[in-house]
């Protein structure tokens, strides 16, 4: 049983991610929370791992030692708890709202937002990006998809952090009160869009069930749940290492600065480069299964390791530099098969957007000496605050 999970991989997770692929297999590893877990590290394993349908996400098949946020019955019929045919009959409702063409036309107010929060930016004056811009943005174009009102949005960033970055200050029950909290929020949210339905993703939902009950009102909620969740802190997080690993290749930024229409490529190398999300949603074998060489028994945790796939040198030139000209790039962050998040193309275009805008007022490190802080947490990486200057 190792211990993986220690304050050098939390500044830099990349050296143990090397160690463990050179080493081969899947590794049984201590979570932080005291939960045991197989951690899977290679590309190909992963890879392979994300499309195996014998790899449930259904905690039902989970073992007894399986730990993880304790969540109502009504949130567990969520995409991130569901095995085909179900999980396919869901993704089908929801994925509409993700078409290239919806993205396209969501792109204006995504501009807009991020215009009005540099706007607020005094130039040439020290702030905190993650705080004035990498995380209300999110908050913004999320709350508008689902036609969440204004004023209840900021609640959401205190709401995540308890659940995806625990402090060890916590109480026990922080976890257990952030869930309540947002599922109370989402049932008064739903039965409010019910009584007075609106252009917007969760409306249109609402009608789904009840017009044409294709889903059931537990699964409506655990829907936008999952939006709400989904949708926010991984884009947070790769708007601010981003920008960070930007900052640390300045000729990689010279190069993105003189030649604009290397961004899409630019923003799928940042994806891959420093993933937010470390592993995929866990998965439960529902019978013993060999991966990487190692049988791992039913029920167990299986972790498998996106951030360490795109940095597996098998597939990818010198993986540890940032090259926003790689070419391929076919990273993991997103997922593979089935599983693949359906909203990868909003965050793509919506991180763009923020690194173009950012690009476009002169962004520059506030302090030289600037020593980074991250999250401790084993499962996203981000920032805690990069501080900037906004130089136009």
């Amino acid at each position: 049983m190792s211990e993986l999970f220690d304050a050098e991989f939390f500044a830099d997770p990349h050296p143990t991610y090397a160690r463990l692929r050179a080493d081969g297999g899947a590794h049984h590893v201590s979570t932080p929370d005291g939960a045991k877990a197989w951690v899977v590290t290679g590309y190909a394993d992963v890879r392979a791992g994300l499309a195996d349908p014998r790899l449930s996400l259904d905690r039902a098949n989970a073992g007894a030692g399986y730990r993880g946020f304790a969540l109502p019955p009504a949130l567990d019929a969520n995409l991130l708890n569901l095995d085909p045919p179900d999980h396919t009959r869901l993704r089908a409702l929801i994925a509409g709202a993700f078409t290239p063409k919806r993205v396209a036309a969501l792109a204006p107010a995504i501009e807009a937002a991020a215009t009005e929060l540099l706007d607020a930016v005094p130039v040439g004056e020290p702030v905190d990006l993650i705080a004035a811009f990498a995380a209300p943005l999110p908050v913004r174009v999320i709350g508008d998809l689902l036609g969440v009102p204004a004023a209840d949005r900021d609640r959401f960033r205190s709401w995540t952090s308890v659940l995806l970055t625990p402090r060890p200050d916590q109480p026990p029950t922080a976890a257990r009160d952030a869930v309540a909290a947002m599922y109370g929020f989402l049932v008064d949210l739903v039965a409010a869009k019910r009584a007075a339905p609106a252009d917007d993703l969760l409306s249109a939902l609402i009608a789904v069930r009840d017009e044409e009950d294709r889903l059931s009102e537990a699964e409506l909620v655990s829907l936008a749940f999952l939006g709400l969740w989904a949708g926010y802190e991984n884009l947070v997080n790769l708007i601010g290492n981003g920008v960070w690993a930007l900052f640390a290749a300045p000729e990689q930024l010279a190069d993105l600065r003189a030649h604009p229409d290397v961004l899409p490529s630019a923003v799928e190398e940042l994806t891959r480069y420093d993933q937010p999300l470390q592993f995929a949603i866990r998965r439960f074998p529902r019978t013993d299964v060999e991966i990487a060489g190692t049988v791992i028994p039913a029920g167990d945790t299986v972790l498998l390791g996106i951030a360490a796939a795109n940095r597996d040198p098998a597939v990818f030139a010198d993986p540890n530099t940032l090259d926003l000209r790689r070419d391929p790039n076919p990273h993991l962050s997103y997922g593979h098969g089935p599983h693949r998040s359906f909203g990868s193309r909003l965050s793509q275009v919506e991180a763009g957007i923020a690194i173009a805008a950012l690009l476009a007022r002169g962004c520059a490190p506030a302090t030289p000496d600037f020593e980074p802080r991250w999250l401790p947490s084993f499962r996203n990486r981000g920032l805690t605050s990069l501080p900037v200057r906004l130089t136009r």
